[in-house]
């Protein structure tokens, strides 16, 4: 006796919360190994964060997944984004991701910079790159949603030594997976359209030895570097580290790139195995 059709769906939505239920066990598993590390690169998670990864793997599979990775200055945000990266192209899954970084966006101030004529004279004006007026925050989100809706874009190219802003220069196509990473990726204004919020957590005396030798390759030293700091220090304590609170998952900057690549891989594995398993008894 053949099935209905509902019989069939009813069969096909069965069978796909069945999936999703193995593949939140096997991320479980991979999370319970995490913890046991002594860097572990976990440090919060919400349940839902775990389940909306399961869901949008197999019912939600077509769509777009614009995962946000924020933080303080040089906590790590681009070295996660990096290493992921990495565990994608060993995964095979090298052609399912984009990266868009905040960074890329700075408004151009290029202008500013030469009419002081040195970042002291400019900070001493109060101007500052690290609030998130300093970053062109609605283009971004412009972008990203057109990204989401399947359309290339052109994003812009920010050079941190002249302040100079090129637009429409690098060309960004539409993925499965959007990575958006740096200070302001979890502002109020792009929320609404983040389906995981990351933020990678790192100790404040770590932070500030990362940042002042960044400084130096981006033209700032001496008292020029001092006072972007203590602007950076104060910014972060009113825009960025409260965004902590409202993250699906919270990062360990700390931990080690190898580990990095190395966790994603096995994330990515606990997620692709049970596809795969899918297609093969589809197949049979």
């Amino acid at each position: 006796m053949s099935l209905s059709k509902n019989e069939i769906e009813q069969a096909k939505k069965i069978a796909s919360m069945q999936m999703v239920s193995e593949i939140l066990e096997n991320i479980r598993g991979v999370i319970a190994k995490d913890r046991k590390q002594k860097q572990p690169l976990i440090l919060r998670i919400n349940e839902g964060f775990i389940f909306n990864i399961a869901r949008k793997a197999i019912i939600e599979r077509d769509s777009t997944f614009l995962m946000a990775i924020a933080g303080e200055s040089a906590s790590g945000k681009t070295t996660l984004v990096k290493n992921a990266a990495k565990a994608c192209v060993k995964s095979d899954t090298s052609n399912v991701y984009t990266v868009i970084c905040c960074d890329d966006y700075y408004k151009d101030a290029s202008k500013e910079l030469n009419a002081a004529g040195s970042y002291e004279k400019l900070f001493e004006t109060g101007f500052s790159f690290d609030t998130p007026d300093a970053i062109d925050l609605a283009l971004m989100k412009k972008h990203l949603i057109e990204l989401k809706e399947g359309r290339e874009i052109y994003s812009p190219l920010y050079n941190f030594v002249t302040c100079e802003s090129k637009l429409d220069t690098v060309l960004k196509k539409p993925a499965k997976l959007l990575l958006n990473e740096g200070l302001y990726v979890l502002h109020e204004s792009l929320r609404d359209i983040i389906d995981v919020k990351i933020y990678v957590y790192t100790p404040f005396e770590v932070i500030k030895d990362r940042w002042f030798a960044r400084a130096t390759s981006r033209g700032k030293t001496g008292l020029a570097a001092q006072m972007q700091f203590h602007d950076v220090n104060q910014t972060a304590f009113r825009h960025i580290r409260p965004t902590m609170d409202i993250a699906d998952v919270v990062i360990n900057g700390m931990t080690s790139q190898e580990y990095i690549e190395d966790f994603i891989q096995e994330l990515i594995s606990a997620i692709i195995d049970v596809t795969k398993k899918a297609k093969l008894n589809h197949k049979s």
